[in-house]
């Protein structure tokens, strides 16, 4: 059983996400697994993490993070983003493409359980959120971003009863 162990609000600074888009046409089995199995396969994080700087390092403390990237708004179509982020202004390796975001807060929320439990919990996290007093806001043309952090090590290290945390992770006001 999984379950949201601690929320809190993050200030971040204006960041280039670069990565890889999806669609709901690219899930399988109903999510993307196999598009990070492809990642890993083909070592895709490499160029994104060689653009890493120390600057960046230094003012971003999840600087070492997997990004799985949502863009929802009603009426268009799903995106689901593979990539990391990067310092603004990064240039995007041929074949990725990036989005920018500026400086602004997020409310997180750990999820904690074995890894399998932990996906497709949007919802839950940002009811969570809501409850604590956190306001979700939508970007200038009314859609709603979010994604999934995968943090080394409380991701990629399970503890002694195999669980995981993950982050999900909304811009909040």
């Amino acid at each position: 059983m999984y379950e949201i162990v601690r929320t809190y609000k993050q200030t971040i600074p204006a960041m280039r996400f670069i990565g890889i888009k999806y669609g709901d046409e690219d899930r399988i089995d109903g999510g993307f697994g196999s598009k990070w199995a492809e990642w890993f396969e083909t070592e895709r994080f490499n160029k994104l993490e060689s653009l890493l700087t120390d600057d960046f390092r230094s003012i971003y403390e999840d600087y070492n993070s997997y990004i799985g990237l949502m863009r929802y708004k009603e009426g268009e179509k799903f995106e689901y983003w593979i990539g990391m982020f990067l310092p603004e202004g990064t240039i995007a390796p041929e074949g990725y493409e990036y989005v920018d975001f500026s400086a602004s807060s997020l409310g997180v929320c750990w999820l904690y359980g074995s890894e399998t439990e932990l996906y497709c919990k949007e919802d839950e996290c940002a009811k969570k959120l809501s409850e604590e007093g956190y306001e979700i806001v939508n970007d200038k043309v009314g859609a709603l971003w979010f994604f999934e952090r995968y943090v080394c090590d409380r991701f990629t290290n399970p503890d002694e009863r195999g669980n995981v945390i993950l982050d999900i992770c909304f811009f909040v006001k």
